[in-house]
């Protein structure tokens, strides 16, 4: 069976990737989640992760590290991993890809952190601008290809790519256009995203590095967390 190692689901937006995906698309696999450290002792991640970072796959002898790397190894073995049709599917890998380099003010000033509620101090431009490519991508996907989902009729690994995105909206309070933020409504009421939301909230660990993020750039006004 295959076996993915994530870390923190609060805090892991890398880790939510390719867990969204096998779980949407109801691959069987096993879950290993390694909780960041906070005490200076390392994560540990280097007993499974070749660059010492999570998502990490296992298949057997096989090891597929990087949150893309990963997608497509996995669309090698379940053809649903991307759209069917060749217009949808490159425009999906395009901004999956997009998504995985890019928009760096908007992972910087607004780090993933699911079970909290943040006023933040501002907005800088930069986050502005990553806000709106992502307003005029999605608009663009659900537009040209139909909707419900970024490229079409269906879950695919596009919008595992931008499930980060959706939490990070709900955490910060931002908003885009009507239709995107429906689609965002939308992703969060997925059985996939709810099950990991819930999972988070329910976490015990408290992790330094993440939680000082929020006090850099606001204000948490709502913790959701158990224990909170």
């Amino acid at each position: 069976m295959l076996e993915l190692y994530i870390a923190n689901k609060n805090y892991s937006s890398w880790s939510l990737r390719p867990w969204l995906l096998l779980q949407q698309l109801e691959i069987p696999f096993r879950e290993n989640l390694v909780p960041f450290r906070s005490d200076g002792s390392g994560n540990g991640f280097d007993s499974f992760s070749p660059t010492a970072r999570v998502p990490c796959l296992h298949d057997g002898e096989t090891v597929v590290w990087d949150s893309l790397a990963i997608t497509e190894y996995l669309a090698e073995h379940v053809p649903q991993v991307w759209p069917a049709d060749a217009r949808p599917r490159a425009w999906a890998r395009c901004a999956s890809a997009e998504m995985h380099s890019g928009f760096q003010a908007l992972r910087d000033i607004c780090g993933m952190n699911c079970g909290i509620r943040v006023r933040l101090k501002s907005r800088p431009d930069a986050l502005e601008k990553d806000l709106a490519r992502i307003d005029v991508l999605w608009s663009e996907g659900l537009k040209r290809f139909g909707g419900p989902f970024l490229a079409g009729p269906v879950f695919t690994a596009a919008d595992a790519f931008f499930a980060p995105v959706v939490f990070r909206l709900q955490t910060y309070q931002l908003s885009l256009s009507p239709a995107c933020n429906e689609y965002a409504a939308r992703t969060l009421d997925l059985p996939g995203m709810r099950e990991w939301y819930a999972a988070a909230l329910a976490e015990p660990w408290r992790d330094s590095a993440h939680e000082e993020e929020v006090q850099r750039v606001g204000e948490a006004v709502a913790d959701f967390r158990s224990g909170a």
